[in-house]
């Protein structure tokens, strides 16, 4: 079955912040294995519009640090899978997930509720 993975990314790591990632590693995935993959931008797309920059990418799973319950659940409705809590090497990561060893920790919520700030706090404890 094929899948088309996004993570969220920055040189090289997966960035902390979903609604503010100014990239993603997007990924196609057959039997295990990664077939493409390409870092794509998004041309200024955050928080809310993300979903539908992911849909026309043909993403069907996001892999990402935290996420707010607002982003999961406009992802989760566009039938986009989420897997929170993810860090470290983006392609690491992508292989893990490729292999079936990386599964949703849904401990990783950001709670922030709309704070832009560069500063903001988040009790996901998966970025700053």
């Amino acid at each position: 079955m094929k899948q088309v993975a996004a993570i969220p990314y920055e040189n090289g790591q997966v960035f902390g912040h979903y609604g503010k990632t100014r990239q993603f590693l997007i990924a196609t995935i057959e039997a295990g294995k990664i077939v493409t993959s390409a870092i794509v931008p998004t041309q200024g797309k955050g928080h809310g519009e993300l979903a539908g920059f992911l849909k026309e990418h043909g993403v069907t799973a996001c892999l990402c640090g935290g996420m707010g319950e607002g982003a999961y659940q406009t992802l989760t409705a566009q039938g986009i899978a989420v897997i929170r809590g993810v860090s470290g090497s983006a392609e690491a990561v992508l292989a893990s997930y490729a292999q079936g060893r990386i599964a949703d920790d849904p401990e990783a919520v950001c709670t922030h509720h709309h704070d832009h700030d560069e500063s903001h706090s988040c009790s996901c404890g998966k970025h700053s």
